[in-house]
């Protein structure tokens, strides 16, 4: 499915803007160890890590990339565990928005029929590091169904996905944050700005650092959002940051 979707986004793009390079990364090829909980990437950075695999790879192959594609099968209603494992062990950009102004889409596949829990699983990861998530589709493959037989029965949604991803990397679309990225962000500015056992960490002094504990502060960069969409945004954050002590 994801080839498919490369093929459209080369055709568009070719089109469009220019030829992209497209470089794929399979994460079952990679060596990512277990995430044993120790902290040093949120208190001290992943460089940290005890772990020295090809994570770090991983996460600068990222961030020389224009978009991203993210694709995971679904295995019990979620992620497979690759992919979690994944998740997990970038869990340090969770509390620091690296990626911003970076556009993804999200892609599973099923054998059978399955929920929106894996697409959520990895939008809700992929936003709090920063991206801005251009669409999403959820295919049902089957084992054994060939690639022509998923383009006939996908091609709208593989031209429709493709098509977004590439018009939102030419208008920017990265630079215009939701809703839900203004709440986001206020939720973790009022826990960052109430911390007490934290002070000392990378990540307190990273928000510290870019200026984002001043409660003049709306978001991680400037925006011409409307002040109406803001300000929503910060009550609702706000109220939802009394549940995160």
């Amino acid at each position: 499915m994801v080839s498919l979707i490369e093929g459209e986004i080369t055709q568009y793009a070719k089109n469009t803007v220019k030829s992209p390079v497209i470089e794929k990364i399979f994460i079952s090829h990679q060596q990512i160890l277990i995430c044993r909980g120790c902290r040093k990437c949120f208190d001290k950075g992943e460089n940290e890590c005890p772990l020295k695999d090809d994570l770090l790879f991983i996460r600068d192959e990222i961030f020389n990339a224009d978009a991203l594609i993210v694709s995971s099968p679904v295995y019990v209603e979620d992620v497979n565990g690759i992919m979690k494992n994944w998740l997990d062990r970038m869990a340090f950009y969770c509390h620091r928005s690296a990626f911003l102004k970076k556009n993804a889409i999200l892609v599973t596949t099923s054998g059978s029929g399955s929920s929106d829990h894996a697409l959520n699983t990895m939008k809700m990861a992929l936003n709090t590091w920063g991206f801005y998530i251009s669409g999403k589709i959820k295919c049902r493959t089957g084992a054994l169904m060939t690639p022509s037989e998923m383009k006939a029965k996908y091609n709208k949604k593989i031209k429709g996905i493709a098509k977004k991803l590439v018009d939102d990397f030419v208008d920017q679309s990265g630079e215009k944050p939701t809703f839900w990225g203004f709440v986001v962000f206020k939720v973790q500015q009022r826990y960052w700005q109430k911390t007490i056992n934290y002070k000392d960490t990378l990540d307190y002094n990273y928000w510290k650092d870019n200026g984002w504990l001043d409660s003049r502060s709306k978001y991680y960069f400037k925006t011409q959002s409307s002040g109406i969409k803001i300000t929503t945004a910060r009550f609702v954050g706000s109220f939802f940051s009394l549940f995160f002590k």
